[in-house]
């Protein structure tokens, strides 16, 4: 079953509780989304380290409040506000600043096995993280998440209200381990089969170094993968026939000569 992701044409399709997702980039990304157990396994050690982090700072705070208190009352006021704030951000601020900090995961994801990613397959923003982790405001009405539970038994990826917000799901940490792109050759989506390229002209160094591009694109940020797709295709430009009427991007050239060689038996797939 397919369904369009927002904002992307791909389609993403799911079977249980895999995933399969197709990126613009004409890779076929596979994930084994996490369920509601290892979630919850997560929710409970991130809770568990709020609490202790949250009584040790409790104590301390009022000790020292009460000591303002005695010396300057206006200061103890502004002491006891500090203290709310930090309760605030031990709570809601514990997830974000970990999750953009260790790239979609906390403690307590980590020892679960999970990660949060893009739909797409690629990291969130800080932004996207921030507005995913607010929502818990509402996941958790009207007690103990009963509303980010009940969003995650009716919905197919096990998404909570910010997931649905932020275009995320959480998936086991193992799919990344087992992540085996597949690079699919481009075609006109009405004409013909892409005319060869030249990879018999290329030597086994230059399809390494670009199948290492491709395999550790998803993770550059977009200047630099652009800049390292532009110099590889430099290096090899004189090696390659590209027809005269060329519309391709440098990252599909890149695709498509893999394929070619692939496809005639002369590249074996890493």
């Amino acid at each position: 079953m397919a369904s369009n992701l927002p904002g992307n044409s791909a389609p993403l399709s799911s079977l249980g509780e895999k995933l399969t997702i197709e990126t613009p980039e004409q890779t076929d990304l596979d994930f084994a989304v996490a369920g509601i157990g290892s979630r919850f396994l997560a929710l409970a050690v991130d809770t568990l380290i709020q609490i202790i982090v949250g009584v040790v700072v409790g104590i301390a705070g009022s000790i020292a409040i009460t000591a303002m208190a005695a010396v300057a009352p206006t200061a103890s006021l502004w002491g006891l506000a500090v203290l709310v704030f930090f309760y605030f951000l031990l709570y809601f601020g514990y997830f974000a600043i970990f999750e953009i900090i260790w790239n979609g995961q906390t403690p307590g994801k980590r020892k679960a096995g999970i990660r949060v990613i893009k739909d797409s397959g690629r990291p969130l923003t800080a932004a996207e993280t921030i507005g995913r982790n607010l929502m818990r405001i509402v996941d958790f009405m009207p007690g103990f998440y009963a509303v980010g539970i009940a969003s995650a038994l009716l919905t197919k990826e096990n998404k909570r209200l910010g997931d649905l917000l932020a275009g995320s799901l959480v998936v086991r940490e193992s799919s990344f381990s087992e992540l085996k792109p597949v690079w699919q050759s481009p075609r006109p989506a009405n004409g013909p089969a892409l005319a060869p390229l030249g990879a018999d002209r290329l030597s086994a160094e230059d399809f390494t170094l670009i199948n290492s591009f491709l395999q550790r694109r998803l993770d550059l940020a977009p200047d630099v993968r652009y800049r390292m797709a532009d110099e590889i295709f430099r290096r090899l430009k004189s090696k390659v026939t590209l027809p005269a009427d060329n519309t391709l991007s440098i990252e599909s050239i890149l695709e498509a000569l893999v394929y070619e060689r692939r496809a005639t038996g002369g590249y074996a797939s890493s």
